[in-house]
């Protein structure tokens, strides 16, 4: 059994159709044969968009010429009402300022300092689920939960359960299946006059959570003021200055960050060990193995984590098989020339880690679920070549490193207490809301070991 996909469209549609399609869910208006294409042009009377799937030119975009390729200003169009400015939307100077002081707080020596509450959002969310065994559980619900408590705990210091965390969860929740990473006007230019397809609730919630996120971003400034704030995340991002210019953070622009940070850290999170979770109840002998290595969690620490490598194995082979953003989008600041084909300035340029990792022509058997593969030449060449979960080249994602700890380590603490079942009739879905997610959620049987 192959771990589930969605069933791609047919070759050729009606623009209106693909539109249609494509406002219910991005993965499955796609069509098969991007699966092998190195190139896929896309053009309408609107506009042309070019989704690359090769390597090479992956690396030109990403990595040797980042700044020809900005970020599309047309993706603002579908996260602006939650992100504002923030660093995953920003180009240019702006955005290399934003990193320049964002980065420093997620450095090795940071991440190791970060692992306690990691932790302790693990160990929560065991003793949530031990009132659950031998039950029916969505998993979505479990891990949204754990990574959203990590983020908390890892940022602010105060827990899920926490009022003003516990208010911007629940109204997370309700975003992110109302507003998809990618809403139509990414791609096309329309005027402004054009309504954006953000419902009112999208956009209440929006404001609702940006509030919540104020208050705790006051109330940590006049903690640093006075000499009490703790050190987490948050202090070290408020209180670090532009090496540059000396500037830093104001109020409004860290609510602008903490939101992607809430965003990518506990929605990108939440996807992947949803999936990873569903993986291990398809293939039981891998839970096994798992659980067996998760002994070693017995007396935990950050070095421990370290000798999980089957968990990392198996996440990164989550991660490969359910990138959490699927798809990302460049905009070409100059006439380009990819494949022979000539690319006009101002085109979409559309890079998806969902066909990459899946490309029939790089992956060895690229549908199924093989955590041996990472061990292997091809494995190794294409994790280099054609593995981009967190992004790359100067625009990677800052947590990364924070995501390979806390993944296998919450996957770990779970397996080891707890046994994961598949249930008849009950397999997801995947679609594209603000991550890849399933259509119904992810259902399997809670045993406690």
């Amino acid at each position: 059994m192959t771990p589930p996909k969605p069933q791609v469209r047919a070759d050729k549609v009606s623009l209106w159709r693909y539109l249609k399609l494509f406002r219910q869910d991005l993965l499955s208006a796609q069509p098969q044969r991007l699966y092998r294409a190195w190139m896929a042009e896309f053009r309408t009377p609107f506009f042309r968009s070019y989704m690359i799937n090769q390597p090479e030119l992956i690396n030109t975009v990403l990595k040797q010429r980042p700044d020809d390729f900005p970020k599309s200003n047309r993706i603002s169009e579908g996260l602006r009402p939650l992100l504002g400015d923030s660093v995953f939307l920003t180009n240019g100077d702006t955005w290399k300022r934003q990193r320049r002081i964002i980065d420093p707080a997620f450095e090795g020596g940071r991440l190791k300092d970060t692992f306690p509450a990691m932790l302790a959002a693990a160990q929560a969310c065991v003793d949530r689920l031990r009132s659950q065994s031998s039950s029916e559980i969505e998993c979505e619900e479990v891990t949204s939960h754990a990574a959203a408590d990590v983020i908390f705990r890892t940022l602010f210091s105060v827990p899920i359960e926490h009022e003003i965390a516990a208010q911007v969860f629940e109204k997370f929740r309700a975003y992110q299946r109302e507003q998809p990473l990618l809403n139509l006007a990414a791609f096309i230019p329309l005027p402004r006059w054009v309504p954006r397809f953000h419902s009112a609730k999208t956009r209440r919630n929006a404001k609702e959570i940006r509030a919540l996120i104020g208050r705790l971003t006051t109330e940590r400034a006049a903690a640093i003021s006075a000499g009490q704030a703790p050190d987490d995340l948050a202090t070290k991002i408020m209180t670090t200055p532009d090496p540059q210019t000396g500037h830093r953070f104001n109020t409004d622009e860290m609510i602008d960050q903490v939101a992607i940070f809430f965003l990518a850290g506990h929605e990108t999170s939440a996807s992947a060990l949803a999936w990873t979770l569903y993986l291990m109840a398809l293939y039981p002998e891998w839970q096994e193995k798992l659980a067996a290595e998760a002994q070693i969690l017995e007396e935990p620490s950050f070095a421990t984590v370290s000798k999980l490598k089957l968990s990392r194995d198996v996440f990164r082979e989550a991660l490969r098989l359910y990138p959490p953003v699927p798809m990302m989008v460049r905009e070409t600041t100059c006439p380009e020339r990819f494949r022979d084909r000539d690319v006009p300035q101002g085109s979409q340029i559309v890079l998806s880690p969902w066909h990459l990792h899946r490309q029939e022509r790089l992956w060895d058997k690229p549908d199924e679920f093989d955590p041996t593969r990472w061990g292997t030449e091809n494995g190794k060449k294409c994790q280099r070549e054609a593995y981009i979960p967190f992004s790359a080249g100067p625009r990677v994602c800052t947590g990364a490193g924070f995501a390979m700890v806390e993944g296998p380590l919450i996957l770990s603490m779970l397996l080891r207490h707890f046994r994961f079942e598949l249930i008849e009739g009950r397999t997801p879905v995947p679609v594209a809301h603000l991550t890849v997610r399933s259509k119904d959620g992810i259902w399997l049987r809670l045993v406690e070991r």
